[in-house]
C-alpha cells in the first residue's frame, strides 16, 4: 500500500467509516481483521455471568473499578455485508492489569466485581455491543508491559473463526508493544478501536472471511 493510500484508509477508518476507508470494492474484499494469539489467560473457571456488561457480576451489589467503557460496532464478511448471529468471546485484564485467572500469579488485585469474559452475539445489521473496564497494562518482564488489550474471538458456522485483540489509539505503550509493532500500519488500524465524540466510548468493526460454498 502506498504513502497516500495509506493516509486514506487511516482517516476513513478514524472517522468509522469502514467502508470507505477501501479505494475499490476488489481491495475491501482482500482487508480481513488481522490474527492475533490468544496468550495465555484464556478463561477457565466457570461462571454463569457472561453477558455484555462487564462492569457487574450477578449477584453481587458492587461495580468493577477503573474508568467504564462502552465499545460498540458490527461483524461484515469479506464483501462488506454485515454478519448476524456471530458469536462474540472475550476476555480482557482489569483495571489494573490482573487477568480473573489462576496462572495469573502478579501481585496486582482481582476485582471481585470484574465480569472479565463476556460471549455475546451480534445482533441486526450485524451490530454489537458491551460494557467493561479500560484496562490495565500488566509486565511481561522487569522491563516491558503489554499494552492495553481486549482478547476475541469470532465464531459463526459457514465463516473462518477470528482470534484477534483489540487495542486502543494512541496508547503510549503501543509503539512498546511486540504484538502491536510487527504489524503493519494497515493491521494496527483493523485492529484499534475508534473514539467517538463522547467520552469513553468507542467504535471497532470485525471483518470476517465467508467460506465459499
Amino acid at each position: 500500500m502506498s504513502h497516500n493510500s495509506r493516509r486514506h484508509f487511516i482517516k476513513n477508518l478514524a472517522a468509522g467509516t469502514l467502508a470507505g476507508a477501501f479505494t475499490s470494492s476488489a481491495q475491501a474484499k482482500m482487508i480481513l481483521t488481522p490474527r492475533e494469539m490468544e496468550g495465555p489467560y484464556y478463561p477457565i473457571t466457570v461462571q454463569k455471568d457472561k453477558d455484555a456488561d462487564l462492569t457487574r457480576v450477578a449477584g453481587k451489589t458492587g461495580v468493577a473499578q477503573g474508568t467504564h467503557i462502552e465499545i460498540a460496532g458490527q461483524v461484515f464478511d469479506q464483501n462488506m455485508t454485515p454478519v448476524e448471529g456471530v458469536t462474540l468471546d472475550l476476555w480482557q485484564a482489569n483495571a489494573f492489569g490482573k487477568y480473573h485467572h489462576p496462572h495469573d500469579t502478579s501481585e496486582a488485585p482481582v476485582d471481585e466485581h470484574f465480569q472479565a469474559w463476556a460471549i455475546i452475539q451480534s445482533g441486526k445489521q450485524g451490530r454489537f455491543r458491551f460494557k467493561t473496564v479500560f484496562p490495565g497494562a500488566y509486565p511481561l518482564n522487569a522491563h516491558s508491559q503489554r499494552t492495553p488489550h481486549i482478547h476475541l474471538k469470532a465464531t459463526k458456522l459457514g465463516y473462518d473463526s477470528l482470534l484477534t485483540q483489540l487495542y486502543f489509539p494512541d496508547h503510549p505503550l503501543n509503539q512498546q508493544d511486540g504484538l502491536f509493532k510487527r504489524k503493519s500500519v494497515q493491521e494496527q488500524a483493523l485492529m484499534t478501536v475508534r473514539q467517538t465524540e463522547q467520552e469513553n466510548h468507542y467504535l471497532y468493526n470485525l471483518i470476517l472471511h465467508k467460506i465459499p460454498l
